[in-house]
């Protein structure tokens, strides 16, 4: 019965293409008679008058025809042996938007709403398998095992052409939808949602899309092929099982896709991997790591965002590549550590274990603040023990009502010390490098609020510590320790 009905549609479609070159014959200029297509009576004008609107309609409701039927294009091929047209060019890039962005505008769409479907992205694999698959027509051949290995479900129509674009054959395996009843997870009688459900399968990331022309029989035909991974349409106990989860959009999204994609009119939602949680990029080659939100440079960049070239030679000291700064040796300060520090300077302020602080009258950046230290001969301080921090502190607090610096644009209660966070170590660091072993943060902190990699003594906590944007502009703290009060010359 099958095999009748191939060589009654094989026949259909001869005799539209023949009836279609003895009406249009008459409008073009004259082409030899194709052989194949039996000798037909001479047109009446009142049927040649009705050609092009009936022509049109015969070739759309064939067209639906073969869209609905309950078959793959594969069982649809006729005894002839079709002969197949050059291979066309793979899509462009502009088609594969449009079809990727079509995909996932459907998935948005479902009814009822999904609350785990994934957003598709493009795949040029698949999209080469694809092609292969188009361009075999109307031959179903098992895929290599090399795409058997990826899961790969498919979507596959065969037309004729210039019929439909890819757009509308995708739209009607969307519109096949309605023919599905989710809650029974079977589609109506008689008819087939296999395309719809492949098309709307949740856990499909991947899309790959190719098209084909060749002639089957006496027709031109166009092959469309889509291939999803991982695929669908999977079965339990013999019944294709639901395409997704029913619930609020993204509301059961997975741990590797917490993002929620919506298109531009905010309808649906699909769930996907975030692109960019931290909303900041990395220059000149720098790889964000999305996890901890710092970029990780390449040789010769520093910086939060890697913005920071490395080039500064140290004479009297070494150069440390995370700051991208020199630390001097002893006696000598300076940005590339080449002036001699004369000694004496100023008066200490406190004196705390041999050790000489010195409060800043200025406000500077981090590292502004830890280039003036270094130009006295000193460094930011390092407060190491709970007896240093307790006289400091005490300090700073009769000095609060004084400390203010003149500069509206800058907080600059607080005091810059050399406490660093280190990307690299993945923990602070003080500015000679050494890890810290005592602390004494605030309730609170460290909180990387506002991506604060620098440690100020915080005035509203008592001066207690705080991480903040190394830019911020507060006063310091500069120290002078043993080896490099050794170096002061005391003669008047």
């Amino acid at each position: 019965m099958f095999n009748s009905w191939q060589a009654r549609t094989a026949q259909v479609l001869n005799r539209l293409r023949c009836w279609e070159q003895a009406l249009g014959g008459q409008r073009r200029r004259a082409r030899p008679r194709d052989p194949r297509c039996p000798a037909l009576p001479s047109p009446g004008p009142a049927l040649r008058a009705l050609h092009a609107g009936t022509m049109g309609v015969g070739r759309r409701l064939l067209t639906l025809l073969l869209s609905v039927l309950p078959f793959t294009w594969a069982e649809i091929q006729t005894p002839q042996r079709h002969k197949e047209v050059p291979a066309d060019q793979a899509l462009s890039l502009k088609e594969s938007f449009l079809l990727l962005a079509l995909h996932n505008r459907l998935r948005s769409k479902v009814h009822p709403p999904a609350a785990n479907m994934q957003r598709m992205d493009w795949s040029e694999q698949l999209a080469r398998l694809a092609q292969e698959q188009a361009a075999r027509c109307s031959a179903w051949v098992p895929l290599p095992a090399r795409a058997q290995a990826l899961q790969v479900g498919w979507n596959l129509q065969l037309l004729p052409a210039g019929a439909a674009s890819f757009t509308d054959v995708v739209t009607s395996w969307f519109r096949e939808g309605q023919w599905y009843a989710y809650s029974a997870a079977q589609c109506a009688s008689n008819l087939t949602c296999a395309h719809y459900t492949q098309l709307v399968w949740a856990t499909s990331s991947h899309l790959g899309c190719g098209r084909h022309l060749c002639t089957v029989g006496l027709m031109e035909m166009e092959a469309f092929a889509c291939a999803y991974s991982p695929g669908g349409n999977w079965e339990m106990n013999g019944k294709t099982i639901v395409p997704y989860k029913k619930g609020a959009w993204c509301s059961l999204c997975t741990a590797g896709a917490s993002g929620c994609f919506k298109a531009w009119d905010h309808g649906g939602g699909l769930c996907e991997v975030p692109r960019n949680p931290c909303r900041m990029s990395c220059r000149n080659n720098g790889r964000l790591n999305v996890s901890t939100c710092h970029c990780d440079c390449p040789p010769g960049y520093t910086g939060r965002y890697c913005q920071v070239r490395c080039s500064v030679p140290c004479q009297h000291g070494r150069f440390r590549e995370e700051e991208c700064s020199c630390l001097c040796d002893v006696g000598y300060g300076g940005a590339q550590c080449a002036i001699k520090v004369q000694f004496p300077f100023h008066a200490c302020d406190l004196w705390i274990d041999g050790s000489c602080f010195m409060i800043s009258p200025e406000a500077d950046t981090y590292y502004g603040a830890k280039s003036k230290c270094q130009e006295k001969g000193g460094m930011l301080a390092q407060i190491e023990n709970q007896k240093v921090q307790d006289i400091v502190a005490f300090y700073l607090g009769r000095l609060e009502n004084t400390n203010e610096v003149t500069d509206a644009d800058f907080e600059t209660r607080n005091f810059w010390i050399g406490l660093t966070y280190k990307t690299s170590k993945d923990s602070f660091r003080w500015a000679t490098g050494d890890h810290y072993s005592f602390t004494s943060f605030a309730f609170g902190q460290p909180d990387n609020q506002g991506f604060g990699n620098c440690v100020e003594l915080q005035a509203s906590a008592a001066f207690n510590w705080n991480d903040q944007r190394c830019k911020t502009r507060n006063r310091y703290i500069c120290q002078f320790a043993q080896e490099h009060i050794s170096q002061w010359d005391l003669e008047p």
